[in-house]
């Protein structure tokens, strides 16, 4: 197969694993933890506590389980701690052109697969740029065990670097074939991910989230393609049982295989420019060649773990009956998508890009947590604090906007 494009166990070499390395200091602070909450208000304890921690103040989107009241609430009684909690509607949109990556085609491939994830994450970008923000640390809801040190110095890195991240290994931050491949007795490492992602917001080149399964990959694919993302420790990503339903496996197989592709792309072609791989991953030949390497990963998977059963032991073998059916799932849908499709989206996601440059610029970045909040259509939300009720905070805020107090 033409450059020995392989779907590998690592993308280590893509990353500048910095952990080990005296942290430069930061000209400028976090000016907000930015987290895309839809669990419950208790699964926030961590990052509350982190913020408080850090004196750095917290913007929690809530949707589902999160419940407005019940995360302003938890806030509330931890020492230190200050939020914006901001409720997200199941139906919201943001106020602009849905992005092209988003059309019907590509929703299908991904098995009509429904997160608000993204658009929470480019609701941070934005309600950042609109607040006039430098740096913001994106954290999921179901990290945990902060290293406050490491977090300071993630802060210095973002001085030079547009964005820079944490890896989450224990649990392993993984797909679900790559979660199968580890149980198979496959070496399989852990990439950093938008779990625990910082960015610079006054970076030029910002880019988004598309709303997709790796879509943090594709948020930093330059700098990753560049081998220029730093890697600075290690969080932990709350334990699931990833072969539970084999659905997930489903969900998950449109952007894992275009993101394994894109990055099999990088490996391989170290001293190409962005643009040169970018040309590449448009041309049908690569995903030809990537989808048969994908089909026969999780074939040689299936069968290390047929090879497996044989003496595992009864809870085990359960657990490698399940990762066989998603497997099977999984299989079944990379089947289904053709080189064409992976070309369209690449296609697409480029146009995305410069669509998003241009509503970058369409807003104002000196705005109010109000009137920015405004901008982007959410009008749910309240400001609060350690021994401060949200009631109270928002009566001020609102009292403030009127003018009769200052």
């Amino acid at each position: 197969m033409s450059r020995q494009i392989k779907h590998g166990q690592s993308h280590a070499s893509l990353l500048r694993d910095v952990s080990a390395v005296g942290a430069p200091a930061a000209r400028s602070r976090l000016d907000a933890i930015v987290v895309p909450a839809a669990r419950p208000a208790s699964a926030l304890r961590d990052v509350i506590t982190l913020s408080a921690t850090l004196s750095v103040p917290l913007v929690i989107l809530c949707s589902r389980q999160a419940q407005l009241g019940q995360v302003a609430h938890r806030v509330e009684k931890t020492f230190g701690a200050q939020a914006l909690v901001v409720e997200v509607d199941d139906d919201y949109r943001l106020p602009y052109d849905a992005p092209l990556t988003s059309g019907l085609k590509f929703k299908r491939a991904s098995a009509d697969r429904s997160s608000d994830l993204s658009a929470k994450r480019n609701i941070g970008l934005l309600l950042g740029r609109m607040r006039g923000w430098n740096k913001i640390l994106f954290v999921d809801d179901d990290i945990s065990q902060f290293n406050a040190w490491d977090v300071e110095r993630l802060t210095g890195y973002l001085d030079r670097h547009p964005v820079a991240s944490m890896v989450s290994r224990y649990f392993p931050d993984n797909s679900v074939v790559c979660h199968a491949r580890r149980l198979a007795g496959f070496k399989q490492d852990v990439f950093v991910s938008g779990a625990a992602l910082g960015v610079n917001l006054k970076h030029p080149g910002l880019s988004f989230f598309a709303d997709i399964y790796n879509e943090d990959w594709f948020f930093f694919a330059r700098h990753a393609a560049a081998r220029s993302l730093p890697k600075i420790g290690e969080v932990r990503q709350a334990k699931y049982p990833p072969f539970a339903d084999p659905g997930r496996a489903d969900r998950e197989e449109f952007g894992d295989l275009l993101a394994e592709g894109l990055y099999a792309l990088f490996e391989s072609t170290p001293h190409w420019s962005f643009k040169e791989q970018l040309a590449a991953a448009t041309r049908p030949s690569h995903w030809e060649d990537f989808i048969d390497v994908r089909l026969a990963t999780i074939e040689e998977t299936i069968g290390a773990l047929s090879r497996a059963q044989l003496s595992a032991s009864p809870a085990h073998y359960l657990k490698m009956l399940d990762a066989h059916d998603s497997l099977r799932v999984a299989e079944k849908r990379a089947s289904s998508i053709t080189p064409e499709l992976c070309v369209d989206f690449i296609v697409k996601w480029q146009e995305d890009e410069a669509r998003w440059q241009q509503i970058l610029r369409r807003y104002p970045t000196v705005l109010n947590e109000r009137d920015a909040l405004a901008e982007l259509g959410l009008s749910s939300w309240t400001s609060c604090g350690y021994g401060k009720s949200a009631r109270h905070a928002k009566l001020q805020a609102d009292l403030e906007a009127s003018g009769v107090v200052g």
